[in-house]
């Protein structure tokens, strides 16, 4: 299926679900997270802030067990930079004040700016993701351009509520392949 096709599909049936559903799915999503992905002290993980009027994944709780189980652990939120078309990125701690973008993304407005050569594991948020790691956002290109920007090495690990298709049929010379996609019921990896 195609990228636009699908974005519009996702997006109906992501907004049909219950909020409950979404929580218990997103619940799912962090334990299989904290399972399958053992982190590090001193390692800084890039964690987007959901959209929740768009039913995305509930990234509140990975970040509040990172804080509680790893405080060693460095968590970035990204800020979406309109005028450029980029995405920066910020240390968020507890004295983070958060503001809601225009898409209803909260960012923090104080923080320390970190470079994404920095950042050793970025959860990226998706719509639909197929077998091969190729991936549908929201189409504006943000996360490519900022997996890009990231060390070969970092752990490009996407975060869907749902099982992947079987194809993307169009991606695009420059998106960047997923490493692996925690779904609550398991992860996929590439092999």
């Amino acid at each position: 299926m195609r990228k636009a096709d699908l974005r519009r599909q996702m997006l109906q049936q992501r907004r049909a679900l219950p909020q409950e559903e979404v929580q218990r799915r997103s619940q799912g999503i962090v334990e299989q997270f904290f399972r399958h992905f053992p982190l590090q002290a001193g390692q800084t993980v890039h964690v987007f802030l959901p959209i929740i009027k768009n039913n995305e994944v509930n990234t509140w709780p990975i970040i509040e067990q990172l804080r509680l189980e790893h405080p060693e652990v460095r968590v970035v939120v990204p800020v979406t930079d309109v005028e450029q078309h980029v995405l920066t990125h910020h240390h968020l701690t507890d004295e983070a004040i958060l503001v809601e973008n225009r898409w209803g993304i909260p960012e923090p407005q104080n923080a320390q700016t970190i470079h994404a050569r920095e950042v050793d594991v970025v959860l990226i948020p998706l719509l639909a993701f197929d077998r091969a790691g190729h991936r549908v956002g929201y189409g504006k290109g943000f996360y490519d351009r900022f997996l890009a920007d990231c060390r070969s090495d970092v752990l490009k690990v996407g975060l869907s509520l749902e099982p992947p298709v079987v194809s993307i049929a169009d991606p695009n010379p420059f998106d960047v392949p997923l490493d692996a996609v925690v779904m609550p019921q398991g992860v996929w990896e590439r092999s």
